[in-house]
């Protein structure tokens, strides 16, 4: 299959906004995974994993993370469908480590938006130099050729987080995966990214690429943390929320999770669950939360992988008819979960 010709002006896929929290509910493709690496490809040839996702005129494409066999560094792949189940994949990666806060570990994790105004498309994701990860923002009109932005978190951060066995540290530096609300906050006229991996935090932005943080940088700014047993360990940002019909400006946040082995859960253990958020009052945090994940690993690939007992999510979109929720699996493969539009 041809690539297909896209740039700032195609058209999105047709949309049906949902009325209720949570969505779902979500059951896994039983023909998972739907990628895998390719060993004959270099720079997928050890895993591919976390997608995010995102549907241009009659395609679903998705920008995933890979990794080489030898060295483990990150890239980031693209595919497309017209299915939404199975994909062509390019054969050479379309973002890739380039500046020194990447060199070494390189580019994971994307999440993908369109400009709200300008129909070009903005990802977020994780740059890794084998020491610090760290947020950035790439951005471009085809999805073949980016322009890159440093990390829009200061050298001056600090917050409070986890160890595995649920116990604060202090981290340095450290900070990871946006999600984009599309639409500009009633209250102060700015658009919002709710990011982190340790506790959640909020940055703000006049234009969806340029992000600053609201309140300094420390934990001032925190959206929330994780407060079940199944998110003690940390809680990180998936795919971008997602708005209500429901007459107020309420959106449907998904987010991945981790435990400290407190719960029902055996430690280590990845999960997805989602939150409700009123944009209205974003700075006083979630509305409400699942009490329990709604996907967790059960399959052999998710139970035992190049991390075990993962599933993660950073790719939603709604196509033909259906909710379409990709997720990595044991960061190693990459499946999807189903749900139907109500």
């Amino acid at each position: 299959m041809k690539f297909p010709s896209i740039n700032r002006n195609s058209p999105a896929g047709s949309y049906v906004p949902p009325k209720a929290f949570p969505i779902g509910p979500f059951h896994k493709y039983p023909h998972n995974p739907i990628l895998v690496p390719d060993p004959n490809i270099d720079f997928e040839s050890g895993y591919l994993y976390n997608a995010a996702a995102i549907v241009v005129d009659k395609y679903v494409f998705l920008l995933y993370r890979a990794q080489d066999k030898v060295h483990r560094t990150s890239t980031i792949g693209l595919a497309w469908s017209d299915d939404g189940f199975n994909f062509t994949k390019l054969t050479y990666p379309i973002i890739t480590p380039t500046e020194k806060w990447e060199l070494g570990g390189g580019c994971e994790d994307p999440r993908i938006v369109r400009h709200p105004v300008l129909g070009q498309f903005i990802v977020t994701y994780t740059s890794y130099d084998r020491y610090v990860a760290r947020l950035c923002v790439a951005v471009l009109d085809d999805l073949l050729h980016w322009t890159k932005y440093p990390s829009l978190v200061p050298d001056s951060w600090i917050e409070v987080s986890n160890d595995r066995n649920g116990q604060p540290k202090i981290r340095h530096l450290w900070s990871k995966l946006g999600a984009i609300f599309t639409e500009r906050n009633p209250v102060d006229g700015k658009y919002y990214m709710i990011w982190g991996d340790a506790s959640l935090h909020l940055a703000h932005s006049d234009d969806c690429i340029h992000w600053l943080l609201p309140g300094g940088d420390s934990n001032s700014n925190t959206f929330t943390s994780g407060i079940l047993t199944h998110e003690d360990y940390l809680v990180e940002s998936g795919p971008p929320p997602i708005k209500l019909d429901n007459g107020k400006n309420q959106w449907v946040f998904f987010y991945n999770a981790s435990t400290a082995g407190k719960g029902r859960l055996p430690k280590g253990t990845y999960s997805v669950s989602q939150m409700l958020v009123d944009y209205d009052i974003i700075k006083l945090g979630p509305v409400a939360r699942l009490e329990q994940p709604f996907l967790i690993p059960e399959a052999s690939n998710e139970i035992t992988g190049q991390v075990n007992k993962v599933v993660f999510c950073e790719g939603l979109v709604q196509f033909k008819d259906k909710w379409l929720l990709y997720f990595g699996q044991g960061d190693s493969h990459l499946g999807v979960a189903i749900a139907n539009i109500k």
